[in-house]
């Protein structure tokens, strides 16, 4: 039972699932956009909470997350950092990792949501790169970021439809991949 009276069953119908440390953990497998499935169901491997990575895997693996049509999973690559990296830095981090969720959104056919969270992620990311000076942070081309969210949020308002999320996923470092 939660501390809202609600029961929640695992695979075998019981509690919560539950991780080593007894904390709550939803164990069901997801599909590429983060969806719950049915228990024994072949899902998409989920990423590892609280990995510490360097910014450059950060944004490699977020990067190969995104082209693969995985934005759900990419937002919590950027949760980590956001979580782990230096606190002059969370602001960013967060607001790319609000980016992801707007895409996978956007793809799940939640078009005013994903358009909020389109629309905010680009507001964050983009007040960061302002008040931190940092154009393009870790060879993030911030600006080319912040545009594609607003536009995607605009044509999914404008469209009604939702979006193939491999197909529209965004460059980080830019068309030349910030080298």
């Amino acid at each position: 039972m939660g501390s809202t009276g609600e029961t929640h069953s695992g695979p075998t119908g019981g509690a919560r699932d539950r991780d080593g440390e007894g904390r709550a953990r939803n164990a069901r497998p997801r599909d590429g956009l983060g969806r719950p499935l049915p228990y024994g169901s072949e899902g998409v491997p989920r990423q590892p909470e609280g990995v510490v990575r360097t910014p450059e895997e950060t944004v490699r693996e977020a990067q190969r997350l995104l082209d693969e049509g995985k934005p759900f999973h990419a937002h919590e690559v950027f949760e980590d950092a956001w979580k782990a990296g230096p606190e002059e830095e969370r602001e960013l981090w967060r607001g790319l990792a609000q980016l992801a969720v707007g895409l996978t959104h956007a793809a799940r056919g939640n078009l005013t949501g994903g358009a909020r969270l389109l629309r905010r992620g680009a507001g964050a990311a983009g007040a960061w790169v302002s008040g931190s000076g940092q154009r393009r942070p870790h060879g993030i081309d911030v600006g080319a970021v912040a545009a594609w969210a607003r536009e995607l949020a605009a044509e999914v308002e404008r469209e009604g439809r939702s979006v193939d999320a491999a197909a529209r996923a965004p460059r980080l470092r830019g068309a030349d991949g910030g080298r």
